[in-house]
């Protein structure tokens, strides 16, 4: 972690005012005054500062239900940003973990965490998402109420998206009616899930994450919680076992 961001953590500075009292010379580590407010450190440093040895806030993990045309963004734009749905203390220090386009809805995690976040949506380990896709045209195949097998391998086998070399990873397809489908990926391309339908002939009208990893979307449209310890432990990896030196 940024030496800035960790006394922005651990005390009610802001990041400018961090930047200058780290200048000043005002915060040592470990003993010795650190002036590089870039400094690379890590929790199991004494940082001290006004005398005292800084200790960083928990981080914050949110689930929240993301309503359509909004932002995923810490700021408004063309449309508002969903940090105006939250209602938490230094909401600055929280960033957005797979971001949902502002016609898409459904499940977003928020956190200040930037290495579980990472490792979240790193593609090597295969983090499980899956989407409620409603498609403009019928998918149904030779028999009314099942999905067209053929469409099934493709999307099981990858497809090549344009512009890109490799093709997509394995992608689950349940059928749940004649224009909509559960799409299950474990990668996270640039507007992945309309792109591999375009690529295949149909457009998606209607798109909504309902499961990150076994994170259910389970609050109304347009509230959040907190995830529980359970949820945050459950990707299959520590939050703390890798990128402590860059982030």
């Amino acid at each position: 972690m940024r030496l800035d961001k960790f006394v922005c953590k651990s005390t009610r500075l802001n990041r400018e005012e961090a930047v200058v009292v780290i200048g000043a010379g005002k915060v040592a580590v470990n003993g010795s005054v650190v002036v590089d407010a870039g400094a690379q450190v890590h929790e199991s440093n004494c940082i001290v500062f006004q005398g005292g040895c800084l200790k960083p806030r928990p981080f914050r993990y949110l689930l929240l239900n993301k309503p359509k045309n909004t932002l995923c963004s810490n700021v408004d734009g063309d449309h508002p940003s969903i940090f105006n749905l939250l209602d938490v203390e230094y909401p600055h220090e929280l960033h957005i973990a797979g971001r949902l386009d502002a016609d898409t809805t459904g499940l977003v995690l928020i956190t200040d965490d930037g290495r579980w976040s990472f490792n979240v949506f790193n593609p090597k380990y295969h983090c499980q998402k899956v989407y409620r896709v409603r498609l403009r045209d019928s998918i149904e195949g030779e028999h009314k109420g099942e999905i067209d097998k053929q469409l099934v391998t493709r999307f099981k086998q990858g497809l090549e998206l344009p512009g890109e070399t490799k093709p997509t990873l394995p992608a689950k397809m349940a059928y749940v009616s004649e224009r909509e489908v559960l799409l299950t990926i474990s990668e996270g391309r640039y507007h992945q899930v309309k792109r591999m339908f375009a690529t295949v002939g149909n457009r998606v009208v209607g798109l909504h994450r309902e499961r990150v990893g076994s994170i259910e979307c389970d609050v109304p449209c347009g509230e959040w919680r907190y995830l529980s310890d359970e949820e945050v432990e459950g990707f299959g990896f520590s939050p703390f076992s890798e990128l402590d030196n860059r982030l």
